[in-house]
């Protein structure tokens, strides 16, 4: 799967959303829609990313401590 909803588009207004994909930049998306996304992008992303992939980024990945904190919890 390439490309993204509209409803994760929202976060990545910075980007060239043309050449933004889930195959190719994953652990952004990922690390972005774990600290800012809704309720309906982070749907998505646990429909598309298994937890052990998003357990191992969130203990990688520089999260804020609130975002990494409840991440740990709610994937554990």
């Amino acid at each position: 799967m390439n490309k993204l909803p509209d409803g994760v588009l929202k976060y990545f207004w910075g980007d060239s959303l043309e050449e933004l994909s889930w195959k190719r930049h994953k652990h952004y998306i990922a690390k972005t829609l774990l600290e800012k996304g809704d309720r309906n992008a982070l749907k998505w992303l646990l429909g598309i990313a298994d937890k052990k992939y998003l357990r191992t980024l969130v203990n990688e990945k520089k999260l804020d401590k609130k975002s990494k904190n409840f991440w740990n919890i709610y994937l554990s």
